[in-house]
């Protein structure tokens, strides 16, 4: 490989503990009684977020004594680091072991063995953690509950989740290093209230040093705690979006975001807004997206389905399922690298979105291949070169159906 520069990538967001619970089964008469009747009501929803506390009130029981009767006291079937940040960024630094690149990785952890146990992972990632704040809270940690068999066997889950020390996590935690980066990562900040909150104001300052910026969204259950009836925000206005080259988020945060009732409403916001780019994903669903900036160029709404080579082995192949656990996660991370590459590689500073998507497909399809979102490797590359076999595979599955009329 050619002598290349050293690009840096610099990320924000939540990270927690994730307890995976699997096999749960959302319809089981015991779970009944815990599922949601109103959007926000603290109740429990495929594939949404709530808060322990807002579940203890919905529920007026204590959600660990809860816990123990919706897995029927099963043990977690992993414990693992989660969270839209740090599965993502862990992700990209994967695909991206041979190039000059370094991710860096900003947070709030607490001084307890949740955290122990992050610090003792992420040392077997190639994320640097320099910057990993220890507040005086726990640190943050979700129940991820999966029922493989929902969706007609696509699965899903729900999480139930403790801020804990993200409420520690402020602007002022974010130095001149993070803003003087190539590529600046916001993720899940919703979990994250204080950066949040400023988003639109930290966008700008990362944009104003030359960053690409990429914001990768959580569900925002405090928002839709305030008020189910209105959009959620991204900082404190709309004008947030501007300052962002890429949107990445799912269908129900899509319409949340947007205040929209459909996928086309969703899109026509984000157009009016002036973000650079989004690309919504829609599970085992085709996923939209668009573009309209220098750094991607214009592409009409445009649509691109799942993996056929995941889907194949998932049905034909049951021992190699493992759950959906941070396939979203892993789908930003592969796009991000993407971007990274492409970057490095371009020195027009353009970027093909339909690539970086072709990467972000292999990669959250990769990922329902074993349980929780993050892989740990035997040796650097070794799970790029695993991805790689089902990026190919779906470079030519799109071009196939790209030439069928």
């Amino acid at each position: 490989m050619t002598e290349q520069r050293r690009f840096k990538i610099s990320g924000t967001g939540c990270t927690l503990i994730d307890y995976l619970y699997s096999p749960v089964s959302f319809e089981d008469t015991e779970f009944a009684k815990y599922l949601s009747k109103t959007p926000g009501d603290g109740g429990l929803s495929p594939g949404k977020l709530v808060f322990k506390e807002e579940f203890d009130k919905y529920s007026g029981e204590n959600y660990l004594q809860v816990r123990d009767v919706i897995t029927k006291s099963n043990e977690p079937v992993a414990v693992n680091i989660g969270g839209p940040s740090i599965v993502s960024l862990i992700h990209a630094s994967q695909l991206l072991s041979d190039f000059p690149v370094e991710v860096n990785f900003y947070a709030c952890r607490g001084n307890d063995k949740g955290g122990g146990f992050i610090e003792e992972m992420l040392r077997k990632t190639q994320v640097k953690t320099g910057n990993f704040k220890i507040g005086t809270n726990y640190t943050p940690f979700t129940d991820v509950l999966s029922d493989p068999s929902f969706d007609h066997g696509h699965g899903e889950r729900i999480f139930i989740n403790n801020i804990g020390a993200a409420w520690e996590m402020t602007p002022d935690d974010l130095d001149d290093s993070f803003f003087a980066s190539d590529l600046v990562v916001f993720g899940g900040t919703a979990l994250v209230p204080n950066i949040h909150s400023e988003l639109g104001d930290l966008l700008l300052k990362a944009k104003s040093r030359g960053a690409v910026t990429v914001v990768n969204t959580v569900y925002d259950f405090l928002s839709e705690k305030k008020d189910p009836t209105k959009p959620w925000m991204l900082g404190k206005s709309p004008e947030t979006y501007k300052s962002i080259d890429l949107l990445i988020t799912d269908m129900e945060e899509a319409l949340r975001l947007s205040g929209k009732s459909d996928a086309i409403g969703a899109i026509e916001f984000f157009k009016s807004t002036g973000v650079g780019a989004t690309i919504v994903t829609h599970g085992s669903n085709d996923l939209l997206f668009f573009a309209d900036s220098p750094l991607f160029g214009e592409i009409p709404l445009a649509s691109l389905p799942v993996s056929a080579k995941v889907v194949h082995e998932l049905v034909s192949d049951p021992e190699k399922k493992g759950d959906t656990t941070g396939c979203g996660d892993n789908f930003a991370g592969g796009v991000i690298a993407s971007i990274a590459r492409q970057l490095l590689e371009n020195q027009e500073r353009r970027v093909e979105l339909r690539q970086a998507i072709a990467l972000g497909v292999a990669s959250g399809g990769f990922a329902c291949f074993y349980n929780g979102g993050t892989y740990y490797e035997e040796h650097p590359g070794q799970k790029a070169g695993l991805v790689e076999t089902y990026y190919q595979a779906y470079q030519e599955q799109i071009r196939k159906e790209l030439a069928t009329p």
